[in-house]
């Protein structure tokens, strides 16, 4: 069984990336993974390997939402950053997971800025 060239690059680029990066309980990381139709995003402490945090488009506050996937991207950030501050956690670092900095992955990053991350 072989995979796609895409999956496999990504996944090359998901390891490459990781190795770099890593979260804490007091700096998560802010891992977004990116279907076709949803988009997900969670806050991950490494050094325990548990989520703190987690949003995605197919939560009822941002289904119900009428838009675009960019847009619901970044009702996503902005739903993630409110979870965040509730359990006061400020600081993130972000993990794109091997995708480009673009499009609804950059969207996540921006709806969490606006809801007062900082990474």
């Amino acid at each position: 069984m072989s995979l796609d060239n895409k999956v496999v690059r990504r996944q090359k680029l998901r390891w490459r990336i990781r190795t770099k990066i890593s979260g804490t309980a007091q700096k998560p990381r802010l891992s977004v993974f990116r279907s076709n139709n949803d988009i997900y995003a969670q806050m991950i402490d490494d050094t325990t390997g548990t989520t703190l945090v987690s949003a995605s488009s197919r939560q009822k506050g941002v289904t119900a939402t009428a838009g675009n996937k960019v847009e619901k991207s970044i009702l996503v950030g902005k739903e993630l950053a409110t979870k965040a501050k509730a359990l006061g956690i400020d600081t993130c670092v972000f993990d794109r997971g091997g995708y480009l900095y673009h499009g609804r992955v950059k969207a996540v990053a921006d709806g969490a800025r606006e809801g007062g991350l900082v990474f």
